[in-house]
C-alpha cells in the first residue's frame, strides 16, 4: 500500500495475471480475511518495488497499481 500524501485513498500493487486466492491474517476479534492473489504480489516482487520506493522516492512504472477507494 502506498500512500501519495496523507488522507490519500491509498495505492497497492496487483498482479493482474495471478488466479486463485489465499488467506490473510487473523484479527484479534477471531476475523479471518482471505484475498484474491490478483490483489496481492508475490514476495519477491514485493521487496523489489520497496527497493526501488525508499530508494528512488518513485513507484516502479513497471508495476500494475490500483487506487483503494
Amino acid at each position: 500500500m502506498l500512500l501519495e500524501e496523507e488522507g490519500a485513498p491509498g495505492e497497492h500493487a496487483v498482479d493482474p495475471g495471478a488466479q486463485g486466492s489465499s488467506d490473510g491474517f487473523v484479527l484479534s476479534n477471531g476475523q479471518e480475511d482471505e484475498y484474491p492473489d490478483e490483489d496481492t504480489d508475490p514476495i519477491l516482487e514485493a521487496f523489489r518495488l520497496v527497493k526501488q520506493i525508499v530508494g528512488t522516492g518513485s513507484r516502479p512504472t513497471d508495476a500494475r497499481w490500483v487506487v483503494d477507494r
